[in-house]
C-alpha cells in the first residue's frame, strides 16, 4: 500500500519515533547554519518589523491566527508557570503572536524572541522554529543545540501547521528555560497544532461534503480522526493528515478519486442517510477492503445541497420553521438550567442574572481564568429575548493592541495599510441586535476604552476611517479575571467606563470552592465521548477533590480529555491514565481541609432543597464566608467580589 503523505510536508504514522532522527536533523541544520555565514557567537539580531508592518503581516495570515489563539490559550494553561511561552509564527518563521509567563517574556525579550523577529535558520541558525521549516516536521531543539550560543538557555520544541495541500502556512513553538525542559511538552504542541490544521481544514471546506471517519467509532470527533471533503457530486477534494493516513493513498493519487470509489457508497446515499431524524454513524468499507464508521456533515446553506435534498423535503417555509425549532431547542439545552448542577455558589449567580434577563442591564462576570465565564456569558445570551440574534465574543487580551480597534469598530476601504478592499465589519456592528461579550476587558488598552464608552453611551459606532456613525442595538457583557478597582487605582482602567459596565456583577467561583465536581467530572467525560461508558476511579476523584485547580475547568477538561484517549477500551480512568505533571503536581500539593466549607455548602443546599428564596441563600453564603476568614469583614467582601456595605446591609446586626 502507497504511503499515505501530503504532498508537501513529512508526516509520520502513529508509533513512528520523530525523535530518533533529531541528532542527524540536528547536525544537517548545524551545516546549513554555517553555510548562510552565521557565527555562533553572533549577538541577537534586533529588528523587529514595524508596527504597521506587524499589523499587515497579522492580516495576511488573518485565517491562520484567529483559529490558532483558542489552541494557543489552551496550550498555554497547561504550560503556565513553567518559566515557557507559546509562539506562532508564518510560514517564513515570524513570529505574529504570543503568549508566556512574565518572568520568561523578560529574558526571551533579550534574544529577540517576540512578535515581528523572523526565527528562520538563515537568520538564527538552528532553532526548533526555523528548522522545523526547513526539515517540514516537528523539531526539538535544546539547549546548546542550538547553533547561536546567545539561544543555549532556550529549550524549544516546534511543530509545521500545514494547510489541506500540505504546505507549511506556519508554526506553532513552545520555548522556555531548558532547566524546565519537560518531555511531554512537544507532544502537547504536536497536538495543538493538529488541532489548528483540522478546523483550517473544516473553515476551508465549508461548502461541501465533509465525513469524519475512523476504524473505532469513539474516536471519531477526536484529534484522531479522519477528514475528508468532497464536492456536492461526491468528488474528492482533500483530507486532513490522519485522513490521507487511513485513505493509505498519496494526495495526487486521490484526485482521481470520489465518495463512492473511496467508500463503496453512492453519494446519494449520504442524502437520504442525512434526511433521517437523528442520522447515526455511517458503517462504511474503504477501498482497501478496511471497515471504518463515519458520520457525514452536508452544509446545507449551500444551494446545490438544497436542490439536492429539495424532491424528499418539506416546502421551504416548514422546513425555515424547522429549522428555527431545531435552533431554538439548541439554545435551550445550552441555558442557564443546564449549567445547574448542585453548587450553592453558582445557583446564586444564575439567580441573580435570571432576574435581569431583557432587562438592558450590562452584566459583569468575574472570576479566575477557566472558571466558564464566556460558557455563562452564552447561557445568559440563549435564555434572553435576544437568542435569536448573533451573540458575539472578543477576547480584548488575545487581539493585538495594534488590531483591536479595527477588529471592535471595523473599518473602512483604505483605513490603514494592508486594509481589506471593501473595509470589514466591526465585532459590535456584528453583534447588532444581539449581544457584545467582550472577555478579558481588563486588558483592553487604556487608549481604546474612551471610544467604547461614546459607543456604549451614545449607542453609535464610526468604524476607521469613516465620518458616518450607525446605530448599534446591543446586550453587553464583559468578564474579567482581574480586579478592575485596582486597575482604576494604577490607571489602567477608566472609571467613567468602569461605572457603565457595572451594572450586575456576579463572582464565578473557582473549581476548587465548588461542591459538585463529581457531576461535573460526569458531564465533561459523557460530552467529550460521545457516550456515558466512562467514568473515573474513587481514587482519581479523592486526588480531584484535593487539587487546587489553577487552570480551573479549563485544565479539567484538557486533563480528562488525555485521560480518555490512555484509557482507550477500558471504562474506569485510573491512576496510570493520568498526566505525569498533574501527579507530580499533587504529589507537592499540601492537603486540604475543606470540612468547613463543605459543612456549609451542605447547609446551603438543605436550604435551597427547602425552598429557601434568594435573600436567605445569600445571608448563608455570607455568614459561611465570614466565619470562612474569622469575622473579617473587609476579608469577606473582597472574597465574594462584593463591597463592605453591602456585607452590613445584609446582615445588619455586624454593624
Amino acid at each position: 500500500m502507497e504511503r499515505p503523505t501530503a504532498p508537501n510536508l513529512n508526516t509520520s504514522s502513529v508509533g513512528e519515533s520523530w525523535a530518533d532522527n533529531m541528532p542527524i536533523i540536528i547536525e544537517t541544520s548545524h551545516q546549513r547554519s554555517q553555510q548562510y555565514g552565521l557565527r555562533p557567537e553572533s549577538p541577537p539580531d534586533f529588528c523587529p518589523l514595524a508596527r504597521n508592518d506587524l499589523s499587515l503581516l497579522i492580516e495576511q495570515n488573518r485565517l491562520l491566527h484567529a483559529h490558532a489563539i483558542p489552541a494557543m490559550e489552551t496550550l498555554y494553561q497547561q504550560i503556565v508557570n513553567t518559566h515557557n511561552m507559546v509562539i506562532l509564527t508564518d510560514a517564513n518563521g515570524v513570529i505574529v503572536h504570543s503568549l508566556g509567563d512574565d518572568d520568561f517574556l523578560e529574558k526571551a525579550s533579550r534574544v529577540a524572541l517576540q512578535p515581528g523577529v523572523a526565527w528562520s535558520e538563515r537568520s538564527r541558525g538552528t532553532n526548533a522554529i526555523g528548522t522545523a521549516i526547513a526539515e517540514r516536521m516537528p523539531t526539538l531543539v535544546h539547549a546548546d543545540q542550538h547553533y547561536l550560543t546567545a539561544n543555549h538557555f532556550l529549550t524549544c520544541s516546534a511543530a509545521p501547521i500545514a494547510d489541506h495541500l500540505g504546505r507549511v502556512i506556519g508554526v506553532l513553538d513552545v520555548s522556555g528555560d531548558q532547566r524546565s525542559y519537560h518531555k511531554h511538552t512537544m507532544a502537547l504542541v504536536r497536538m495543538s497544532a493538529l488541532m489548528i490544521e483540522n478546523q483550517l481544514f473544516s473553515a476551508t471546506f465549508e461548502e461541501s461534503i465533509t465525513l469524519h471517519f475512523h476504524a473505532r467509532p469513539e474516536f471519531i470527533g477526536t484529534l484522531m480522526e479522519g477528514i475528508a471533503s468532497f464536492s456536492p457530486g461526491g468528488r474528492f477534494l482533500a483530507a486532513n493528515r490522519n485522513g490521507l493516513f487511513q485513505l493509505g493513498l498519496s494526495f495526487a493519487a486521490l484526485q482521481s478519486h470520489s465518495f463512492s470509489s473511496l467508500f463503496g457508497l453512492p453519494v446519494s446515499a449520504l442524502y437520504d442517510h442525512n434526511r433521517t431524524a437523528s442520522p447515526g454513524l455511517l458503517d462504511l468499507c474503504m477501498h482497501s477492503g478496511v471497515r471504518v464508521y463515519g458520520r457525514a456533515q452536508l452544509r446545507l446553506a449551500n444551494t446545490v445541497f438544497q436542490q439536492s435534498l429539495a424532491p424528499d423535503r418539506a416546502p421551504p417555509a416548514t422546513s425555515a420553521v424547522a429549522a428555527n425549532q431545531a435552533a431554538a431547542t439548541a439554545r435551550r439545552l445550552s441555558g442557564l438550567r443546564y449549567l445547574r448542577t448542585g453548587d450553592p455558589q453558582l445557583e446564586l449567580v444564575i439567580e441573580k442574572v435570571t432576574r435581569v434577563l431583557g432587562r438592558d442591564i450590562p452584566i459583569m462576570i468575574m472570576g479566575e481564568t477557566g472558571t466558564g465565564k464566556e460558557l455563562l456569558a452564552q447561557a445568559i445570551h440563549n435564555d434572553s429575548p435576544r437568542a435569536a440574534s448573533p451573540f458575539v465574543a472578543v477576547n480584548c487580551a488575545s487581539i493585538p493592541e495594534t488590531l483591536i480597534e479595527s477588529e471592535l469598530f471595523g473599518y473602512e476601504d483604505g483605513a490603514f495599510t494592508g486594509a481589506r478592499k471593501k473595509g470589514a465589519v466591526g465585532k459590535i456592528l456584528q453583534a447588532n441586535g444581539g449581544t457584545l461579550f467582550l472577555d478579558e476587558i481588563g486588558d483592553m488598552p487604556f487608549s481604546l476604552q474612551a471610544r467604547l464608552l461614546r459607543v456604549l453611551q451614545e449607542r453609535m459606532v464610526t468604524p476607521l476611517g469613516s465620518d458616518k456613525s450607525i446605530p448599534v442595538n446591543v446586550e453587553l457583557i464583559c468578564a474579567t479575571n482581574h480586579n478592575l478597582r485596582e486597575r482604576m487605582a494604577r490607571g489602567l482602567f477608566r472609571e467613567d467606563l468602569y461605572y457603565r459596565l457595572n451594572g450586575l456583577v456576579v463572582k464565578l467561583p473557582p473549581l476548587r470552592e465548588r461542591t459538585d465536581l463529581e457531576t461535573v467530572v460526569k458531564k465533561i467525560l459523557a460530552s467529550e465521548s460521545n457516550n456515558g461508558r466512562y467514568h473515573v476511579s474513587d481514587e482519581i476523584l479523592g486526588l480531584f477533590r484535593r487539587h487546587r485547580w489553577p487552570g480551573n475547568f479549563r485544565q479539567l477538561t484538557n486533563l480528562l480529555r488525555t485521560a480518555l484517549v490512555m484509557a482507550g477500551d477500558e471504562h474506569e480512568i485510573g491512576l496510570r491514565h493520568m498526566p505525569d505533571d498533574f501527579l507530580d503536581d499533587i504529589e507537592h500539593e499540601p492537603a486540604r481541609d475543606d470540612r468547613a466549607g463543605a459543612g456549609a455548602d451542605a447547609g446551603t443546599a438543605r436550604m435551597m432543597a427547602s425552598g429557601a428564596n434568594l435573600e436567605e441563600m445569600e445571608q448563608s453564603v455570607i455568614v459561611r464566608s465570614l466565619e470562612a476568614h474569622g469575622g473579617n469583614v473587609s476579608a469577606t467582601a473582597r472574597a465574594l467580589g462584593v463591597s463592605r456595605n453591602t456585607i452590613y446591609r445584609k446582615l445588619p446586626h455586624l454593624k
